[in-house]
């Protein structure tokens, strides 16, 4: 007997049926389009295709969800950086994760 539950947890919510195509949009209207929308486009065929192999929306969900969120942050990151704050002292979090890991 498996202690791992037999099906993926359900993401907190469903995205609309037009979120991704109006994320994309959304994107390609952004001053990071260059960047970001081959960046979207790259990780929504992986979800697409996870999805494919899992029988499970939640990648998809999941890639609508972070970015979203990474395009609502991006004026506070903007006017972090416009700030002239030093950010010298910080430490990269995937940086972190990976000393805990070994």
């Amino acid at each position: 007997m498996s202690a791992q539950p037999d099906h993926t947890p359900v993401a907190p919510y469903a995205p609309a049926p037009g979120a991704p195509a109006e994320l994309l949009a959304q994107l390609r209207a952004d001053r990071r389009a260059e960047r970001w929308v081959p960046a979207f486009e790259g990780e929504w065929a992986a979800a697409l295709e996870e999805s494919r192999r899992s029988f499970s929306l939640n990648t998809l969900y999941e890639v609508v969800h972070v970015w979203q969120a990474r395009l609502a942050s991006a004026s506070a990151v903007d006017t972090f950086v416009a700030s002239g704050h030093d950010e010298t002292g910080f430490v990269d979090m995937a940086e972190l994760r990976g000393r805990r890991r070994r």
